[in-house]
């Protein structure tokens, strides 16, 4: 795919920024390749930085610390899982009634409360929003129903495959071929507008949540549910729940991390830019990362059974585990996040991934109310008509939000995440 440029309505066309593009300062010789390759320093002055180490700790963090809640209390195979969690919140706070699905997850408050402490550390804490929300909240219930189908998130996924779920592998491709369709359209001019500078009172909604929500987990009010049984009643210690949220929180704030905005990177700019390009880099060493570790971890404790039948978390529906993470992939390249994403970008005060949070609770509580979600026994019906509503909603959406005569609306220009 050719370098994405945005072309006005008279026809000119320019790259991105070099603001925008870090490239790698220019070296002689083998040895400056490789100090290069291993600097934090890799970008010239009127670049962004993104030290590679970085981009490697959160990784590191990311794999080892969900494989090792598992191993403590967490369900099989699930590491971290924003959708399963979110369900579990859900049902908490009486969004619905299934008695399996009830607790505060103390990951999924960490992410963005370690997210929004970041952001005020590195005064980088900035309340902007105004971009389509109410369509990033209707986005944001596809994206949960999509990874209901799959049973996981695209973290989830990657946990997976680490533990050996040969199964995960056809999730991978969906979310691959959802991301690919949805820069399509981004190369098709579609953009749900600019965001705007906001009071920042807007932008400490979702934290001051996830906080009183935490507070509720610490106290346990009588209004608040939490299961003896069955997934909600599966966990790790909460300090320690709590701890790795609030670290990865911070590390994903800091780098950028996700992992359809790694995917969208490499469709963009293909695997040379993998190499030039300092955060493009950093994204897949972070992914590189994230595998190795948990693969390593999930070996060390036990947990890798390499295999199609009897994985955790997995069933039999394979292609309509393709086409949930196919939603997930779409629907994440259109509001530029996939749910771990969205979560992190509204702690650091981004109002309209807020909307698309508020979204993904909503879409938790319809998949348990409505029973969408995949189960070991299959899809159930329900569920497959909701993706396919889903996705024809995505390219209804796609097509009325483009803007004819550009392509790569500027909004789409820096980040791509």
């Amino acid at each position: 795919m050719k370098q994405p440029g945005f072309i006005n309505s008279m026809g000119n066309s320019s790259g991105i920024a070099a603001k925008d593009v870090c490239k790698i300062r220019p070296s002689n010789g083998v040895l400056g390749r490789i100090r290069n390759w291993i600097s934090s320093s890799t970008v010239s002055s009127d670049t962004e930085c993104y030290p590679k180490s970085l981009f490697l700790i959160t990784g590191a963090v990311i794999g080892f610390a969900g494989v090792m809640l598992s191993y403590l209390g967490n369900p099989a195979n699930t590491g971290f899982c924003v959708s399963c969690f979110m369900e579990n919140i859900a049902g908490s706070i009486g969004l619905h009634g299934n008695v399996r699905m009830q607790y505060l997850r103390p990951e999924i408050l960490g992410f963005v409360i370690g997210s929004f402490l970041m952001s005020l550390y590195k005064k980088e804490f900035r309340a902007t929003g105004g971009s389509s929300p109410l369509l990033r909240y209707f986005i944001g219930i596809l994206l949960i129903i999509g990874c209901a189908v799959f049973m996981g998130c695209p973290i989830k996924m990657i946990f997976r495959i680490a533990a050996g779920d040969l199964t995960a592998w056809l999730g991978m491709g969906g979310l691959a071929a959802g991301v690919f369709i949805g820069l399509k359209f981004l190369e098709g001019g579609f953009s749900l507008g600019r965001p705007n500078e906001l009071p920042a009172a807007n932008a400490l909604l979702i934290p001051l949540m996830m906080a009183l929500l935490l507070g509720a987990l610490l106290l346990k009010p009588g209004f608040i549910s939490l299961s003896t049984k069955g997934a909600g009643a599966q966990y790790a210690p909460l300090y320690l729940s709590l701890i790795a949220g609030l670290g990865i929180g911070a590390l994903a704030q800091s780098t950028g991390f996700c992992v359809t905005g790694g995917i969208s990177r490499f469709f963009l700019w293909g695997p040379k830019e993998f190499i030039s390009c300092p955060k493009t880099t950093g994204l897949a060493l972070g992914m590189g990362s994230f595998f190795l570790f948990a693969l390593v971890a999930s070996i060390l404790t036990g947990q890798f059974s390499l295999g199609w039948y009897g994985q955790p978390s997995s069933n039999d529906s394979h292609l309509w585990n393709f086409f949930g993470m196919l939603l997930v992939g779409f629907g994440s390249v259109l509001i530029k996040g996939c749910p771990f994403r969205q979560l992190i970008s509204a702690g650091q005060g981004d109002t309209d991934a807020g909307a698309a949070v508020l979204g993904m609770l909503t879409g938790a509580a319809l998949v348990q109310n409505w029973g969408l979600g995949g189960n070991p026994a299959g899809t159930p019906y329900e569920g497959k008509i909701a993706i396919l509503l889903g996705l024809c909603a995505l390219f209804a959406v796609g097509l009325l939000y483009r803007k004819r005569g550009e392509t790569y609306a500027p909004e789409f220009q820096s980040g791509l995440d």
